[in-house]
């Protein structure tokens, strides 16, 4: 999987656990403002096969921290966690020749 981005790699390993009914990527470019905008902060939105919704922040080793403070001080995080949403950070980084990833609960 060289080149692929730290979002696909979540992507597949959300699919291929087997415990997601839907999976999708909430963040998009906008071409007018030359940014990327997310859905409150997070990349993917799944939801379990229990029906539980689970939203994720996907980015580097390197950035989780950064991610952590900017969802921590979102005006939007107290009203997900009200809604019982997990809230995720995975940051990915390569150890030796593989890829590995640690994921952050700040539900």
């Amino acid at each position: 999987m060289a080149g692929v981005s730290p979002t696909q790699r979540t992507l597949k390993r959300l699919r291929d656990s087997g415990d997601y009914a839907l999976v999708q990527v909430v963040e998009k470019w906008n071409p007018f403002a030359r940014i990327r905008q997310d859905l409150w902060n997070f990349d993917i939105l799944a939801i379990t096969n229990d029906g539980e919704t689970e939203a994720i922040q996907v980015t580097t080793k390197a950035n989780v921290n950064a991610r952590i403070n900017k969802i921590a001080q979102s005006e939007h995080t107290p009203h997900l966690r009200d809604a019982n949403w997990t809230l995720t950070v995975e940051g990915w980084f390569k150890e030796g020749n593989r890829w590995r990833s640690f994921l952050t609960d700040l539900s």
